[in-house]
């Protein structure tokens, strides 16, 4: 039985986030069905993270189990036909080891987080970013951004509930960048506390408008304090790019 390594893109704002549950409808729902009305299995899709509602995806990958044994290509095709009209798509699909595990083999996970800093309310990025009408000093939250780098109690910047066992992650990166009128906020590390990304954008807003000033962002890191987060950022902004694996 071969094990397929899928990489999903998917627009989240129609879905309660990836992993199935009892109220409302997920992406797993979605892509578990297209796979059942393929192949006729009942196949398990594990994914490398659960984002949340209204968070999208550019490079999500899952794994999943077939007892048909067709080609990868042929996997993809076919899924990506069962899925439509949902906006869910397949976009690379390879046979790997029966070893291979999603979501515990990874080793990196890529967040980009957009801002569109402008006046005028949004039309093509409605749903896709999160609208900021008052001006931002990109270049100061970037820096502001650095103090998060490396090994910290992010409890700060992790929701009340979150599973996790263990509040303590490693940033590996947090870049700030704009582009005219976009900013983009990348964070880059094995894995993410429960609204941590979100967290940490919002709290950057507070740096850029000039709410907070540059060493707060560092003092609200080392409160381990979750009411010393600045609001936390919408998920229209959000996107899991990519998945690193050795």
């Amino acid at each position: 039985m071969p094990r397929y390594k899928l990489t999903i893109e998917y627009d989240g704002g129609p879905y309660n986030g990836w992993q199935s549950q009892t109220n409302g409808l997920a992406v797993q729902d979605q892509v578990t069905k297209a796979v059942r009305a393929y192949s006729g299995e009942d196949a398990e899709v594990f994914a490398a993270g659960r984002t949340d509602t209204g968070v999208h995806a550019l490079g999500q990958v899952v794994h999943l189990d077939l007892e048909r044994g067709d080609k990868a290509d042929k996997v993809k095709d076919a899924v990506n036909y069962h899925l439509k009209p949902a906006p869910i798509s397949v976009v690379a699909s390879e046979i790997v080891s029966d070893e291979f595990h999603a979501r515990f083999d990874a080793t990196k996970r890529h967040y980009l987080y957009r801002i569109i800093n402008r006046r005028a309310p949004l039309t093509l990025d409605l749903g896709q970013a999160w609208a900021v009408p008052v001006p931002l000093d990109a270049h100061a939250m970037h820096n502001a951004a650095q103090a998060l780098i490396g090994k910290h109690d992010f409890t700060t910047f992790r929701s009340v509930h979150c599973q996790a066992k263990s509040p303590v992650r490693t940033m590996d990166e947090i870049t700030v960048s704009r582009y005219g009128e976009e900013i983009e906020v990348i964070c880059r590390a094995r894995s993410f506390l429960h609204n941590q990304v979100r967290s940490i954008v919002g709290s950057l807003k507070c740096i850029g408008e000039g709410k907070w000033r540059p060493k707060e962002m560092e003092a609200a890191l080392k409160a381990a304090d979750r009411s010393r987060c600045g609001p936390v950022a919408p998920p229209d902004g959000l996107y899991l790019t990519a998945v690193d694996y050795d």
